[in-house]
């Protein structure tokens, strides 16, 4: 038998049993749809966090007060002994040729009120060079002023603005925040969620500001843009050297950008390999429902496999006529299971356009891949038990 009639007898044997045949289909389809759906959120998640990094800025390196330790394998922040302070920022400016810009950063969260309309919101205290660090852009009016780290003026996001004032242009209008009384100078322009932290909700006012409004004496970050991606290493040590000489000891803990994506990269990749397997254990369990089908087809179609080897039919060709019919099932159930798995992706998508849910494309050809491996793995048992049955014995033996 050529293999065109192989596949054309095996076909017509999963057409006689169509219920069994599309049960099994299924099972096959539902393991590469999971496969493809949970690689897809993890590659979304990587993608995700890999997009909020970029829209931090380029060439970052990210101080945070507090010693990061480790006992054991469990790293910690210890307390940090000295305050991380404007001054500090001022001297990395100052002090380090290799850094371009500078901003220190404080943050809290209070009421921001207008007339009658009150929202609760985070408060950033900040310097004129977040602007250009961040990549933000101005909506109306101006950002905080380079040579003001105290004054009663501030910038508000665009989603405070439709809230708060409506169709009315905010530009002079006196806002309260928390205790205080700001006038605003400047409305940010739409921007989303980077890193946690809605954009288009937050008021942005001069950093020593910031700091009283909270009674606060210490930053929750300076940013630190450097000049050059060659660069970063040599500013990361000169930074960590500053500070520790301004503070007495070694108390902060320099972050680069680079770092921090990297090993969030490396937990979202294992985190979607872990969902692989997790859904590759259903494709398992579609492959034991093809073995258990083709068990039962066996059984059913003893007398046509006797009948089959009496006409010269020779136990390679029984056996490949039942492989054919598993190969068959996990490959349209496999193909069946990639258009469902993509189209549940595209649905993530849609529902949420900013998370980029797709699957790598080494998941989309595994799940194909071990699908048809799984049928033929476990087709292979009833096949092969086919295969050496005595054309006599099926014969004579009684349907079933």
């Amino acid at each position: 038998m050529r293999v065109s009639e192989l596949v054309r007898y095996s076909s017509g044997g999963l057409r006689g049993h169509r219920l069994r045949t599309a049960l099994s289909l299924m099972g096959v389809m539902i393991g590469v749809t999971s496969v493809i759906i949970l690689t897809s959120l993890g590659e979304g998640a990587r993608l995700y966090v890999t997009g909020e990094f970029a829209s931090l800025g380029s060439n970052l390196l990210i101080i945070v007060p507090g010693k990061t330790e480790t006992a054991g394998a469990t790293p910690f922040v210890s307390t940090a002994p000295n305050d991380l302070t404007v001054a500090d920022a001022r001297a990395m400016a100052r002090q380090i040729p290799e850094i371009r810009l500078v901003a220190p950063v404080s943050l809290g969260t209070a009421p921001v009120r207008f007339g009658d309309r009150s929202r609760e919101c985070p408060v950033i205290g900040t310097t004129n060079e977040v602007l250009e660090i961040r990549k933000l852009t101005m909506q109306v009016g101006r950002f905080l002023p380079a040579d003001t780290r105290d004054a009663p003026i501030c910038v508000i996001g665009a989603k405070i603005q439709r809230e708060l004032f409506g169709t009315r242009n905010p530009l002079g209008e006196m806002v309260r925040v928390g205790d205080f009384r700001f006038r605003v100078i400047g409305v940010l322009a739409p921007r989303g969620t980077s890193i946690g932290v809605d954009m288009d909700e937050v008021v942005e006012v001069p950093v020593d500001t910031g700091l009283r409004l909270f009674n606060r004496t210490s930053l929750f970050r300076i940013l630190a843009e450097v000049r050059s991606s060659r660069d970063m290493d040599v500013a990361k040590e000169k930074v960590t050297a500053l500070l520790a000489e301004r503070h007495g000891e070694e108390d902060v803990t320099v972050l680069t950008q680079d770092a921090v994506l990297s090993t969030f990269n490396q937990i979202l990749a294992i985190l979607t390999a872990a969902l692989a397997g997790i859904a590759t254990i259903s494709l398992g369990v579609a492959g034991i429902g093809i073995m258990n089908v083709m068990l039962v087809s066996v059984s059913e179609r003893t007398r046509e496999i006797g009948l089959l080897k009496a006409l010269g039919a020779t136990g390679r060709q029984i056996l490949s006529v039942f492989l054919i019919e598993a190969a068959l099932i996990s490959t349209a159930g496999g193909l069946l299971g990639v258009l469902a798995g993509l189209g549940g992706a595209l649905l993530i998508r849609h529902f949420l356009p900013e998370f980029p849910a797709q699957p790598p494309v080494w998941a989309v050809a595994a799940a194909v891949g071990v699908s048809i491996s799984v049928g033929i793995l476990f087709g292979g048992l009833p096949a092969r038990r086919a295969s050496r049955l005595d054309p006599v014995e099926a014969l004579m033996r009684k349907r079933g």
